[in-house]
């Protein structure tokens, strides 16, 4: 099954340094026609730990329930690309105004 931009996945999200991972749901930013010419596919980490405001490049998810995620969530401005195969399994799709902010989220990181 390729995956779309904006499927909520979850993963073994490795740390930035590397040393470690952590089993989460992640968002996949890459598009079908990438996932499907690939292997790995490119992803964002989702996090429950929400501060008062958001970070630059961090999404709240407004509609985090249809998201099929457990509690109210964001989206870390942190990349991985990984194997297709270490994807454990689709949770749910981020609904449109969602992703929309994310593709926002992504243009203002990369400019």
């Amino acid at each position: 099954m390729p995956y779309e931009f904006g499927d909520v996945v979850l993963v073994r999200f490795p740390f930035s340094n590397q040393t470690a991972f952590k089993q989460r749901p992640a968002v996949v930013i890459s598009n079908r026609a990438y996932n499907i010419a690939r292997p790995d596919t490119v992803i964002m980490a989702i996090t429950s730990q929400l501060h008062s405001r958001a970070s630059l490049g961090e999404v709240w998810i407004s509609e985090w329930q249809a998201a099929n995620l457990l509690k109210p969530s964001a989206i870390k401005p942190v990349f991985a690309t990984l194997e297709q195969s270490l994807i454990f399994k689709r949770l749910g799709a981020l609904q449109a105004p969602d992703q929309l902010a994310l593709r926002q989220a992504i243009a203002s990181m990369l400019g």
